[in-house]
């Protein structure tokens, strides 16, 4: 019981003790999984405080799946470069801090190439920039560690991601 008592005051300790967002000259990692019409992509990136409630960010994303037709089979692999700028709302809405919530404007680039039969095939061009909205939120459970959830569209992972933030 002494043990259950212990992770509970750790716990509450924890979550008493969170700040967010992120602050001006700071950066913060993150990392996980997105979600689109073509898979599953892992991402991480991250974020850097620029000015009070602002960041700007870049982010890596890769997924491969493989499309089956009738009588073959297309492997596709798909690696996505996006840099992003944030508007946190937390002053402005007066939420508290262990909350984030932000919205913002993203710049992509990413390379796809397809195996069909051992023949390879690249599809890089002006086609493969895009430009996309997102908003999201994170939830930090201490000083330095939170989770996160994102939706928007533009990029690989176009649906949206859910994955872990770590402020270095």
């Amino acid at each position: 019981m002494k043990k259950v008592a212990l992770l509970l005051a750790i716990l509450a300790f924890s979550f008493a003790n969170a700040q967010a967002p992120l602050e001006e000259g700071g950066l913060q990692l993150n990392a996980g999984l997105g979600s689109s019409g073509w898979g599953t992509p892992i991402y991480v990136g991250l974020d850097y405080g620029i000015a009070p409630n602002f960041t700007i960010g870049g982010e890596l994303s890769y997924q491969s799946f493989t499309e089956r037709y009738v009588g073959l089979e297309v492997k596709n692999n798909v690696i996505g470069i996006q840099a992003n700028g944030n508007y946190h709302f937390n002053e402005v809405l007066n939420i508290s801090s262990e909350w984030d919530f932000y919205a913002g404007a993203n710049l992509n680039y990413y390379s796809w190439s397809s195996k069909l039969n051992d023949a390879k095939y690249d599809y890089n061009g002006a086609d493969n920039f895009g430009l996309g909205l997102q908003i999201g939120g994170r939830y930090f459970f201490s000083d330095r560690f939170g989770v996160n959830l994102q939706l928007g569209g533009g990029n690989v992972t176009s649906g949206g991601k859910i994955g872990i933030t770590y402020i270095l």
